[in-house]
């Protein structure tokens, strides 16, 4: 009898964790599918997307506690309350996190071997955190919420994945070369440029004025459009990390 009642509350919980995952899987297969010089293991893959669920783990720990850090130390109603909160706690610590185990899963991995590698490690790790996180959210706030994130939070954690790829594949073809130092700005550079647009992005959406409605709206679709070029753009380009840098793998 208890089955009996519980089955309805079961079945529409199904389908919020559905309605949460699919946006995501659906991205990431346009993703692998993209990588056109020589496909990663779908093991691989699926050890990623287990590695960005952890690192969503991290990172909420990471941001409760900065966050309880903030509130005794900066004033809420404070303008930088808000730029610290969004900029520096949510965007660094989930944007490091996914890259502390990207990084621990890929770097010394034998398939990391072309530079779009990077790409579709980066852009899995980050979907594993949205997926986790879309999850939470659905269950909470409904199917509304699953609406609304699949064309706005999990396109955008793809984006900033994207970024985060395109630097980390720098990064490992310049540490090959044996270059550290132009390495390292880029594994620098594979944090900062996706924490900055995610911070803009969560500062923007959060914003009480109207006018930052629309500024959300024209920065969101700008992140797009340019985050699905760069794909495009990088999957066509794509190189074996020892490749000379006069030769690229062009695949039509």
């Amino acid at each position: 009898m208890f089955y009996f009642l519980l089955q309805p509350i079961a079945a529409y919980n199904i389908i919020l964790i559905v309605a949460a995952v699919v946006p995501a899987v659906f991205l990431m297969i346009k993703v692998a599918r993209s990588d056109r010089l020589e496909r990663e293991s779908p093991r691989r893959l699926c050890k990623l997307v287990l590695a960005g669920v952890l690192s969503a783990l991290l990172a909420l720990v990471e941001e409760r506690l900065l966050s309880r850090l903030l509130d005794a130390t900066v004033p809420t109603d404070s303008p930088a309350y808000n730029i610290i909160l969004y900029f520096v706690i949510v965007a660094g610590a989930e944007e490091s996190s996914k890259y502390i185990f990207m990084r621990f899963n890929t770097w010394r991995n034998p398939e990391f071997n072309c530079q779009y590698d990077g790409v579709v490690y980066a852009v899995f790790v980050s979907l594993g955190f949205a997926l986790w996180e879309n999850i939470s959210y659905v269950l909470h706030y409904g199917f509304s919420t699953a609406l609304v994130r699949a064309v706005t939070a999990i396109p955008g954690h793809a984006c900033f994945g994207v970024f985060m790829g395109i630097f980390y594949g720098l990064a490992k073809r310049f540490d090959y070369r044996g270059d550290k130092t132009k390495s390292g700005w880029f594994r620098a550079l594979a944090i900062f440029v996706p924490a900055l647009l995610h911070g803009t992005y969560d500062y923007l959406a959060t914003a009480q004025d109207q006018v930052y409605s629309w500024i959300f709206v024209g920065f969101v679709a700008v992140l797009f459009v340019v985050s699905f070029v760069l794909v495009h753009f990088m999957s066509k380009k794509d190189r074996y990390i020892d490749a000379p840098d006069d030769q690229s793998d062009d695949i039509e």
